[in-house]
Order: structure tokens, then sequence, then C-alpha cells
């Protein structure tokens, strides 16, 4: 969503006349942040200290800093004081409105702080400045109702609102005839999403009239809540040939006393239920998944059931994470007595599991022949492609010019835990 975000903020800037520069160059320098994780928000302040020296040499130099970070009093407060070289400040809610705020820090010398505590209307047709015609991300909804105890994210993005289906479907058709062949569809809740419509119309069928959209080749989607998922989704994404056969669903904590302090709204069992379900209908479907370490009042006994979780499900690929308290949730008051000694053992006992698991799925991959969207040069090796199957693995490969931005069908032929290696054979003929 950030990211997503940033895409936007890019295109404002294009449209004002402006071009990426290197730091030193630029007349502007903007920090979209995320305040998900604690280290996101050390590495913001991090940096603006580190633009004092240049700000001195450059006070025409407008430093701009927005995103959900700056929808916390305490962190907007913090730059005010500790950071008087920051020009802008401004939220997750008004981002429409960077060339007013640009002008007037050109104009007006103080910092100019613009926080929309409430979430106001969506705003259609902001420019969007992506790095690639061939895929895409679309927001479909934004916020989100959940209010898990440990996420900062209804605090900061604020209640679910979700798009009109013909801004979607009308944004998406434009991709396609621009190009595109991948659309990944976004929202902090996928599946809640057309609940606060006035119309009978749920993530299931626009996932269905995206499937329709001429051009359009590979659809992805995330993220899901694991209560909200429903029969019907699954059965759309065995149904509709383009939806990627890829799945990421965070389940958290294993444990059922844990999930009830998280405010997850399910248990162990059901979860599981619901992910077997996926299995046995969508064929070859891959998984992915959350888990926070160290929630607290997480006992030993408590993240074995997260071992047993990883364990039965085996998934593809697993994001984890040590719990980082954040202020302004329920979780954040809560005792937490286990010590840092502990949780990062039990990080290092899941690492290595899922080291396991996902070597051992891709070892099934070894010789076989994968659809892969070439995305451009292998950071590893330029003189490789790379790109990724429709189950969202890596793939570096040898190839021919002129790939980039199209689907080819690769043959496997080494396997690491975290990516493949390939021969391209041919082109996918559409």
């Amino acid at each position: 969503m950030n990211a997503h975000d940033s895409e936007k903020i890019a295109g404002i800037l294009d449209t004002m006349g402006l071009r990426a520069a290197v730091k030193e160059q630029a007349d502007i320098i903007l920090f979209n942040t995320c305040c998900v994780r604690e280290h996101a928000e050390k590495r913001v302040f991090g940096n603006l200290g580190a633009l004092l020296k240049l700000k001195t040499e450059k006070p025409n130099l407008i430093v701009a800093v927005c995103g959900c970070m700056m929808q916390q009093e305490h962190a907007v407060e913090m730059i005010r004081k500790k950071y008087r070289h920051v020009d802008i400040i401004f939220g997750t809610h008004n981002l429409y409105k960077l060339p007013e705020l640009l002008e007037r820090a050109i104009n007006e010398k103080h910092t100019l702080i613009d926080i929309m505590n409430t979430e106001g209307m969506i705003i259609e047709d902001i420019p969007v400045l992506r790095e690639e015609k061939f895929k895409a991300w679309v927001t479909i909804m934004y916020g989100c109702n959940n209010f898990c105890s440990y996420c900062i994210v209804p605090h900061v993005r604020g209640r679910e609102r979700s798009r009109k289906p013909e801004d979607i479907i009308r944004e998406i058709e434009s991709l396609a005839e621009d190009g595109c062949k991948e659309v990944t569809l976004l929202g902090q809740n996928v599946n809640s999403y057309g609940k606060d419509l006035n119309m009978e119309m749920d993530f299931a069928d626009i996932v269905r009239m995206v499937n329709e959209i001429e051009g359009i080749e590979r659809i992805r989607f995330m993220t899901s809540h694991p209560k909200d998922i429903s029969d019907k989704l699954i059965y759309t994404m065995r149904d509709c040939k383009k939806v990627c056969e890829q799945l990421h669903l965070p389940f958290q904590a294993g444990s059922n006393k844990i999930l009830k302090r998280m405010n997850r709204k399910y248990t162990k069992e059901e979860y599981l239920n619901k992910i077997f379900k996926a299995k046995q209908e969508i064929p070859g479907v891959a998984l992915s998944t959350d888990v926070i370490v160290g929630f607290p009042g997480e006992t030993d006994e408590d993240f074995e059931e997260t071992l047993d979780v990883l364990r039965r499900v085996e998934f593809d690929q697993v994001f984890m994470f040590i719990y980082s308290r954040r202020i302004g949730t329920s979780a954040a008051e809560m005792e937490d007595t286990s010590s840092y000694e502990d949780k990062h053992r039990n990080f290092e006992k899941l690492v290595e599991l899922q080291n396991g698991i996902s070597k051992k799925l891709n070892d099934e991959y070894m010789d076989k022949i994968v659809e892969v969207l070439a995305e451009g040069s292998s950071k590893n090796d330029p003189s490789k492609f790379t790109g990724r199957t429709r189950t969202g693995k890596v793939v570096n490969f040898t190839g021919t010019d002129g790939i980039i931005g199209k689907l080819v069908n690769v043959k496997i032929n080494e396997i690491h835990s975290w990516f493949l290696n390939g021969q391209m054979v041919d082109e996918v003929k559409k």
C-alpha cells in the first residue's frame, strides 16, 4: 500500500514537471513513511537527521514527510521539535494536496503541518507513475475495521472504504490498453471489499470482473484476513484462469490464547479448515503467511502451536516478525514477560523450520517448465533475467533480448530455498 502511494506521489510530481534526481541535486526530498514496525520509524528519524547538513548548504531545499507515521501525534511532535529543517508534514488522507503544500512551502518560511484525522472521500484519478507498464498495483479499498490488538493500521489508515466497482474496472481496463499483463489488487483486508457499498458486491465479484478484462493475463491480491475469506472466493480462484495460484493468508500465531489476545477473531482450527479448503480446491496453490513471534503473554507452549501450523500447512513462504510495540494499540498496554533472548531463540527456530519447508517445496520444481513474467535483469547476475511464476516463485533465467514484460516458459534447472534458476524455453503465445 505504501509503495503504491509512492507511485501516486511520483505521478503528482511528474505532472508538475518535476523529475527524479540524486539527493545532492534535488530541490525536493520527500519521505513516505510506514509505522507498522519500530525499525521503519527509526530509519525515518535517522534519514531526516542526516539531511540537516544538506539543508544548511541548500536553504531552498524542501524536505517533506508524509504517510502513516505522520498520522501519529507523537511522531509529528518529535519532527516539529527536533527536526526543524522539515518543511512539510502531511498524512495518509490528503496526499492529493501535495501540489498546494509545495506551493505554500515555497512562499511560507515555516513548517507546514496538514494532517486529516478523518478518512473523507476517496479521491479518484490521482496520477500514478509506475516503473513498469506490464504490471501494476491497483488499490480497491482503503482502511481497516479489524483493530487487531498489535496493529496500528486502523489508527493511521482509517476505517474501511471501498472504491466503486466501475472506477476499479475503468483503471484496470486503461492499464490493459497500455500493455499491462499483471495486476495486484490491494487492500488492508481485500476480503472486506464492498461491505460499505450500497450494492450486492463482494471481493469475489470484483475478481471475476477483472478476470474478464482483455489483455490482463494475471491477477493477484493482498492482503486477506482469515476470518473473512469465503468459499465463494476460493471457488473464484479455482475457476478464474487468470487468477494466480497464490494465496497470502496471515495467521500470526498458532495458539488460540494468543489469537484471542491479538483480537484476530478466529481459532487455529478455523484457520486450518480454511487453508486446507484452499489447498483442496486450488491445485498447486502456493501459500504464504505472516507470523509474529513474542507477542505479550506468549509462552514456549504457545509458540509450539505456531510451529505446528507451519508443519501441517507447509507454507511456501513465511514473513516473520518479532513483536514490535506500537503506541496507540491495545497490545502496547499488555505486560510483556518474555525476554529478548527468548524471542530471538524462538525466531531462529521458526526460520530453521521454514527454510527446510521452502527448500522441500521448491525441490518439486526441478526440471519443470513454468510460466514466468520477465520483469528485468537479475540483481544477483545481470546477465540473467528475473521474474515470477504464477505461484509467486522468483526465477532467475537465461533468455533472449526483448522479452521484458512478456510471459515466457522457463525450464527449472537449479533449486534454492528462496529462488529458482532456469533456462528460457520459448515465449508464451497469448
